[in-house]
C-alpha cells in the first residue's frame, strides 16, 4: 500500500509540474496589436500596476510616462522600453518590468469553411504556424473537408493568397512548408472534389475523389458492374475550362478530375 501512495504522489507531482509549465508558456514573441488588453506590473511598485488597452495607433498611457507607443513591439520589447522609460526619467533605479495579455484582440486568423470550429483565433506568437491554427479550429472536417487550404492576408503591403496541399506539409520529403501566419489572414479549407457515377454498378452516387483516383479505383470503391454492367463503352462527362462538357472514353487506369461523371453502359449480350 505504502508504495503504491508513493507511486501515486509521483504521478500527481509530475501532473502538476507538467500543468505549472503548460502555465508558465513565455508570451515574450507576442507581437502587440490594436485592441489587446495588457496588465503591467512593476517589480514592489503595485501603485504602477495598470490594465490598459492598446489603441488602434498602438498607443497606451501610462502613469508618469505618458502616451507610449506599445502596437507592433513583441511582449519582451514592450517591457524594455516601458523599463527604460521610468529609468531613464529617474523615477526607478532598476524597474522590472512584467506584461501580460490578458485578452487577444489584435491579432487574430479566421479560420473558415470546412473545420469542425471555425472562427476567429489568436496569434499567440510571432511563430504560430498553419498546422497550429488548424488544431485549435479542430482540424478539417472528415472525409468532406479538402486536403488543399488556401491562404491570404497582406504581405509587406500587397495581397497574398497561397495554396498549401496540407498532407505534404507532413510528407517525409518536406515538400510543402509550413509556414508562419500573420495578423488578419484568412484560412480557407473548400469542400473536398467529388464524382459521381451512374449506370450499372452496385452502388452508384456521390464518391469523393481521391488523390490520383483512377476510373478502375472508382469503380471498385462503387462495389464494381452489377451482372448486366460491362467496362466497354464506358463514357465520363468532364467540363473544360470553358464550361463546356466533353464526352471522353478513358482507360480504366486513367486518373480522373473533379466533377466527373461516369456512366457505365448495360451490356447487350
Amino acid at each position: 500500500m505504502k508504495r503504491m501512495r508513493d507511486i501515486a504522489r509521483w504521478m500527481l507531482s509530475v501532473v502538476l509540474m507538467v500543468a505549472g509549465l503548460a502555465h508558465a508558456a513565455p508570451q515574450s514573441d507576442y507581437v502587440l496589436g490594436a485592441g489587446d488588453i495588457i496588465r503591467i506590473t512593476v517589480f514592489q511598485n503595485p501603485d504602477l500596476t495598470l490594465d490598459a488597452r492598446v489603441s488602434e495607433n498602438g498607443m497606451i498611457s501610462y502613469p508618469l510616462l505618458g502616451s507610449v507607443k506599445l502596437g507592433g513591439l513583441a511582449i519582451g520589447a514592450a517591457e524594455k522600453k516601458l523599463a527604460d522609460g521610468l529609468r531613464d526619467g529617474n523615477f526607478l533605479k532598476q524597474p522590472q518590468v512584467s506584461i501580460l495579455v490578458t485578452a487577444v484582440k489584435g491579432n487574430q486568423v479566421s479560420v473558415l469553411g470546412l473545420v469542425n470550429r471555425p472562427g476567429r483565433y489568436p496569434l499567440e506568437s510571432g511563430s504560430t504556424r498553419l498546422s497550429d491554427l488548424l488544431a485549435q479550429a479542430g482540424g478539417i472536417v472528415a472525409i468532406q473537408g479538402s486536403d488543399t487550404v488556401v491562404v491570404s492576408g497582406k504581405r509587406n503591403g500587397k495581397p497574398f493568397r497561397k495554396e498549401i496541399d496540407f498532407p505534404l506539409v507532413f510528407a517525409a520529403a518536406g515538400t510543402t512548408e509550413d509556414f508562419p501566419l500573420e495578423n488578419n489572414d484568412a484560412i480557407w479549407v473548400d469542400r473536398a472534389p467529388y464524382i459521381y457515377i451512374y449506370g450499372e454498378v452496385q452502388r452508384p452516387g456521390t464518391q469523393r475523389l481521391e488523390r490520383d483516383m483512377t476510373l478502375l479505383q472508382a469503380l471498385a470503391a462503387s462495389g464494381g458492374l452489377t451482372l448486366r454492367g460491362t467496362q466497354k463503352g464506358i463514357r465520363v462527362h468532364r467540363r473544360d475550362t470553358s464550361g463546356a462538357v466533353q464526352i471522353v472514353q478513358p482507360d480504366l487506369n486513367d486518373t480522373l478530375k473533379p466533377n466527373d461523371v461516369i456512366y457505365v453502359k448495360e451490356s447487350l449480350f
